[in-house]
């Protein structure tokens, strides 16, 4: 178990705080203009950050033009780096500074690197813009320029010197980071695209850019690609205010994306410094890289390339002691956008990708009919609205819908009343069968207890009933030429909560399979606040949306019109499971991070984006709670379920979240072993501290 001081801090989960800092600066002044980049500095380690990075030639300010060439400014800028170095000596902080330097009588705009009162390395400009407003050939030599690979600085000799190296923490592998200036990245393929190739996981870019109307949109296009496309992180900082504006304006643009996504990002045209914070999560860009085939493949073509870089190994301190829980917002429904307006564009996407799903196999067919059960539960509901779709679609009557409303030992009268107001709505055929005599009959052929007045609910009584729903839908479908469509979804898969064979993991087409339980809860509220059936139908869809997830197999107390099961109670809460679901299929972290990114979403209902759901729906979890229901997801999902998984009907995969399917997204082999994980999650602690 890890002691409570490591598990709570985001360091000891592949999770690094970096921050990008924009400092007040006057025009040649680098007195001035170091004193605002060591505020920043220090600024940095009080948020417990291991990287800062500032704008190109901060030291002096970008837009000196020909002062660049006098020596004074060129001497001072020499001790304003010595400055940075002395601070630097008792920080905890990797530093990339930009400056000019005169060497073998060139000047080179150069970024420096300093860790703990060292100059780790100095990485010169690679291409220099001359174009428009750009003059920089007139003051500096390109890195191309450079014939020697090391330098003295500072009193330090045989610092590394060059446009490829590669800076590589010890203690922390996955931490390797590469250092391109500004026009670096507007180039066709920028020096970061090798980098990232040689290992690089974190891009940096100091960066002077003027602000021009639509420039900042084609920055964050630029950054978003690069680090999206590199499988990076990529951290960018632009000249502020504090430049020249003799001919231009500035804007101080800093951002911090990773594999596309903005983390953070500085406000424009802010008066003074100002720093931006991310956590960067090392594991994700590890995991994409090895997922990504063609990323190796890349590697493979590149290898001469990248072959030429430079590799600075450097042990640094990190602050993984103490409590230190992530900034970033993690989404607690990660399958469900938490933006009003993508989460729109997300449901009527998903309606089309299963609406086109369902029509391709029925025109494929031939066929015209479907046959569907009808619960009045989430997931029925659900695969009814699709059907409906695509009978629209298809220029088909709904009539030729047949759906059946198959009522058992503790169907409610409540959810029995749904599915038939449902089906009346959706102008389906609609049919209501009581499945009990034939159940009894199954049941006395297995002289089984019940027949005989007792009440034993077990896994026979339970999958008699689900079974018999399956077989009468089956025999349906035969009898009037129609496709058995599936119900379930995702989450029940992945937690093995279903009937196998004969019972509801077995349809024609299973139209939800690739679709989480927290995310068709997500897409009935949207039919429904959006009128896509009109009122009436919304307003039932309202009240399935508010009614309790059973199965309804187990009759409640005698006189009772509620069944015994609450399905949430004995596999854990959907919102949990699916989080859990999510960051175990799309990225294989271990089980610990898990629980850790569950913590920093979930242990306070009033911190952090909720996707539209009332306050008083909104839960929170100790991390004792989460712990547990983490281990009955690894046990179920490793242990026992896999071979329900491994012969599902064919499906629609909707999200980059995953798919189950065998032949999609998830491969794995029926008989394994949940023994790793349950043990990594034996490391979790009962209690926060």
């Amino acid at each position: 178990m890890q002691t409570s001081t490591e598990f709570f801090n985001l360091y000891s989960h592949g999770f690094v705080r970096v921050a990008t800092g924009v400092p007040d600066v006057r025009v040649a002044d680098p007195q001035f203009n170091v004193a605002a980049t060591i505020a920043l500095m220090q600024q940095a380690v009080e948020q417990r950050a291991c990287l800062a990075l500032f704008p190109e030639l901060g030291l002096t300010a970008y837009s000196c033009d020909d002062l660049f060439h006098q020596q004074a400014l060129l001497d001072d800028v020499l001790d304003a780096l010595q400055q940075v170095l002395t601070t630097s000596e008792t920080l905890d902080l990797i530093t990339a500074v930009g400056l000019p330097l005169q060497i073998d009588h060139l000047l080179f705009n150069c970024a420096a690197v300093i860790y703990r009162g060292r100059i780790l390395g100095v990485v010169p400009k690679t291409f220099l813009p001359n174009y428009r407003e750009f003059y920089e050939l007139r003051q500096f030599a390109p890195a191309a320029a450079a014939h020697r690979s090391s330098i003295t600085l500072c009193g330090q000799d045989g610092i590394p010197f060059g446009e490829k190296l590669l800076f590589q923490v010890q203690n922390k592998p996955q931490l390797s980071f590469f250092v391109e200036i500004c026009e670096d990245l507007w180039t066709p393929i920028p020096p970061s695209s090798q980098a990232a190739l040689a290992g690089a996981t974190l891009l940096l870019n100091l960066s002077a850019s003027n602000i021009t109307i639509g420039k900042p949109e084609y920055r964050r296009n630029l950054a978003a690609n690069q680090s999206a496309r590199c499988l990076t992180a990529y951290l960018y900082s632009a000249a502020g205010t504090g430049e020249s504006t003799t001919d231009l304006a500035w804007d101080g643009h800093a951002m911090i994306y990773e594999n596309g996504t903005l983390l953070a990002e500085s406000e424009r045209f802010y008066d003074g410094s100002q720093l931006v914070f991310a956590d960067i999560d090392l594991d994700r860009l590890a995991q994409e890289r090895m997922r990504q085939n063609s990323f190796a493949q890349s590697v493979q073509h590149f290898r001469e390339e990248i072959r030429q870089f430079r590799e600075i190994s450097f042990p640094v301190y990190f602050p993984d002691s103490g409590h230190l829980l992530c900034q970033r917002q993690y989404d607690r429904f990660p399958y469900v956008p938490s933006d009003p307006a993508r989460r729109d564009d997300h449901c009527s996407e998903i309606f089309h990708i299963q609406t086109q799903g369902l029509v391709k196999r029925l025109k494929h067919t031939g066929i015209q009919k479907i046959v569907i059960g009808v619960s009045g539960g989430l997931d029925s509901t659900h695969a009814l609205i699709v059907a409906a779709r695509a009978m629209d679609t298809l220029r088909l009557p709904r009539q030729q819908i047949l759906a059946y409303t198959l009522p058992g030992f503790a169907t409610s009268t409540h959810t029995l009343a749904n599915a038939q107001a449902l089906m009346q709505t959706i102008g389906c055929t609609a049919h209501e069968i009581d499945i009990r005599p034939s159940c009894e009959q199954m049941l006395r052929d297995l002289d089984h207890p019940f027949i005989h007045g007792e009440p034993k609910y077990d896994v026979t009584f339970e999958n008699v009933q689900a079974g018999e729903r399956t077989n009468h839908l089956f025999r349906f479908a035969n009898h009037h030429h129609a496709l058995v469509l599936g119900t379930g979804d995702l989450s029940e898969l992945a937690l093995g909560w279903c009937t196998y064979g004969v019972g509801d993991q077995m349809s024609h087409y299973a139209i939800n399979a690739s679709v989480p339980k927290t995310l068709i809860q997500f897409l009935i509220r949207w039919v429904a606040d959006t009128q896509q059936l009109g009122g009436d139908a919304s307003r039932i869809l309202r009240a399935i949306l508010n009614t309790e997830i059973s199965p309804e197999l187990i009759p409640g107390a005698a006189g009772s019109d509620q069944p015994a099961q609450r399905t949430e109670a004995v596999i854990g809460p959907y919102e949990l499971q699916d989080f859990n679901l999510y960051y175990t299929t799309r990225f294989g972290y271990l089980p610990t991070k898990i629980a850790f990114l569950a913590f920093c979403s979930w242990y306070d209902r009033t911190l952090g984006r909720w996707p539209g759901i009332p306050e008083n729906k909104r839960n929170q979890y100790t991390i004792a709670e989460i712990k547990h229901w983490l281990q009955v997801f690894a046990y179920r999902f490793f242990q026992i379920s896999q071979f329900k998984r491994s012969c599902i009907p064919n499906s629609p995969k909707v999200g980059s979240g995953g798919s189950l399917s065998p032949r999609g997204d998830y491969r794995a082999p029926s008989d394994s072993e949940a023994t790793v994980w349950l043990d990594c999650i034996k490391r979790i602690p009962d209690a926060a501290e």
